[in-house]
């Protein structure tokens, strides 16, 4: 398609088909022709069309699945998503996407290849690191939408987190807790957030691996969280207020306490429980690329069904519908199932130690 204009319409109708229908047996036969086409926008179209397709890419991993489909897709995309994220001439929203796509594709590939892995979370470690506080303490200043483009590193990189081995998060949390808990200083609500729930899972991590882990500088992490929890700085706009005090609330209940607000996502007749930071994180991430299509998909695309523990698709007619299980009994499976494929992710994690 030699035009802008159309190209970008065809990648708008891609998004919308890839989120909102489970089109894996369509895309087989197809995917090496979409990959390609992709790939031409992101290296030759505006930042637009770059921040487009980028969306597309993380759609079209999440539709293919964690086999060799998916794999090839992301071993495929990968260099280009990195390219574009890293380059600091490119546009920010067009960076920003392909921040998102390159958590979202590395994750769903769920390969055991390592190196895939580690260079993933070194892409996004060099961006988001770019707010963190100079040498003398002070954090720096970055121009208008920079921010955003942290954010969307940081989030990435958290998801990605969860797949690391224990000797992996263990250097994760002596090298960026300190860091990140300076930047909770900053004077953009959105990254303050990101950076308050990315506490939160490392904490959640940590506390994986040892009962008893606590960050050496606890009092001063939690009396900051305080101060966000309560922040009335009539400065900043009333639903940024509430909305972080919301948040930090919850971060500081968990960290002082392991208390967290469980939350119940309906689909269908089904249920997932959203009960820990890990499982918050791998929810938002898929329902902020899928967007109104995230149930859709939890009902029907198998890789959202096994990561959070639902089986397969549920083949419903009138018997099954007179015969629901009930609440709790949901309730045990679902936390069962999730304990289960958090055992398998362990494994992986195992086999990965050793390279890691």
């Amino acid at each position: 398609l030699d035009n802008a204009k159309t190209r970008l319409a065809a990648l708008e109708s891609l998004r919308l088909g890839f989120s909102s229908r489970v089109l894996y047996e369509f895309l087989l036969e197809r995917r090496f022709t979409i990959s390609d086409c992709l790939e031409r926008s992101l290296r030759k179209g505006g930042g637009e069309e770059q921040a487009a397709a980028a969306t597309v890419c993380a759609l079209l991993c999440m539709q293919l699945g964690g086999g060799v489909e998916g794999e090839e897709g992301f071993k495929m995309l990968r260099p280009i998503l990195s390219s574009i994220l890293i380059d600091s001439c490119a546009s920010l929203s067009a960076r920003q996407n392909c921040a998102r796509a390159l958590g979202m594709c590395c994750y769903v590939s769920a390969s055991d290849d390592a190196e895939d892995l580690l260079k993933s979370l070194g892409h996004l470690e060099n961006v988001f690191m770019g707010a963190y506080p100079l040498g003398d303490g002070t954090l720096p200043s970055v121009k208008a939408g920079t921010p955003a483009l942290h954010s969307a590193a940081l989030q990435s990189w958290a998801l990605l987190c969860t797949l690391c081995p224990a000797s992996r998060i263990n250097t994760i949390l002596n090298h960026h807790l300190p860091h990140l808990h300076a930047c909770l200083e900053s004077s953009e609500v959105n990254f303050r957030i990101a950076v308050g729930e990315t506490i939160a899972l490392l904490y959640e991590l940590g506390r994986d691996i040892d009962q008893e882990f606590e960050y050496e500088d606890c009092d001063a992490l939690c009396d900051s969280l305080k101060s966000l929890a309560t922040d009335g700085n009539k400065h900043r706009a009333k639903n940024d207020r509430r909305k972080q005090r919301s948040i930090f609330r919850e971060v500081l209940h968990y960290i002082e306490n392991e208390d967290f607000t469980e939350e119940k996502i309906q689909f269908g007749i089904e249920a997932i429980y959203i009960d820990g930071w890990m499982r918050r994180k791998i929810y938002d991430a898929f329902k902020e690329v899928l967007e109104s299509g995230v149930r859709h998909h939890l009902q029907f695309n198998p890789l959202l069904r096994d990561i959070f523990g639902l089986g397969p698709p549920l083949i419903l007619d009138a018997s099954v519908k007179a015969s629901r299980i009930s609440r709790t009994e949901r309730h045990l499976f679902n936390s069962a199932a999730f304990k289960a494929r958090t055992k398998l992710r362990n494994k992986v994690r195992d086999k990965r130690a050793d390279v890691m």
